[in-house]
């Protein structure tokens, strides 16, 4: 299998990567029994394709690079997370500690309208007075039944990904010396730019390492 750009065998080697570490795609008895009945085909090959391009990039890039990409285009949370906290203590950034965590964990994780749903709430109905308790316990039962399943529908949606408050996305709450906006969007700003920056060079060495092996088709193929 090929790929027609790098972002895409890096979305793709990242998605992959999550499906494997869930149990969902046990590649090794693939590879036994293609060995007996012959190649891996369909869906197989395209996740197994993925998983080497995941295996090559982790070993041709530098731990910056890596955790760039990892930050940037990762869907599974632990490698995420961990992603951003490296990338907390190597990104040039003017601004102080806590400033520079929440920028970066703001722009790994970018806010997307529409994914935090609040679930709507039910109240039981008063029953008349002489009900028997059988059935006002049956009542509120129900009541709380239909309550966990609209949680779950409003959970539901953001269940696969990390979803952060809105607060999280409020500069001013970054630091706590009271600096104007102004500053703020500056430092926002360069710490942004430094992380698209190592993103960039990341993808310039992927793009280099897949190529060397067949994988990736260039410009000028």
């Amino acid at each position: 299998m090929t790929y027609h750009n790098v972002v895409s065998a890096v979305v793709r080697a990242m998605a992959a990567e999550t499906i494997n570490s869930a149990g969902g795609c046990d590649f090794e008895p693939k590879v036994q029994t293609a060995k007996v009945s012959g190649e891996i085909g369909g869906k197989d090959a395209a996740l197994l394709a993925d998983a080497i391009v995941f295996k090559i990039l982790h070993a041709e890039l530098s731990p910056r690079h890596w955790s760039a990409l990892l930050a940037k285009y990762s869907t599974h949370k632990g490698r995420k997370v961990e992603a951003i906290g490296r990338l907390v203590a190597v990104v040039p950034s003017p601004a102080p500690q806590l400033f520079t965590r929440k920028a970066v964990t703001a722009w790994a994780i970018p806010q997307v309208k529409g994914v935090q749903r609040v679930a709507a709430t039910f109240k039981a109905e008063e029953l008349p007075e002489g009900t028997p308790a059988w059935r006002v316990r049956a009542h509120e039962e129900a009541t709380a039944r239909a309550n966990q399943r609209e949680q779950q529908k409003a959970s539901s949606r953001s269940a696969d990904m990390i979803v952060l408050s809105p607060s999280n996305y409020d500069m001013t709450t970054w630091d706590s010396q009271g600096l104007t906006e102004r500053t703020y969007q500056r430092w926002n700003k360069s710490i942004k730019g430094s992380l698209e920056g190592m993103v960039n060079e990341a993808l310039a060495q992927a793009q280099e390492a897949l190529e060397a092996v067949g994988l990736l088709i260039s410009d000028a193929a």
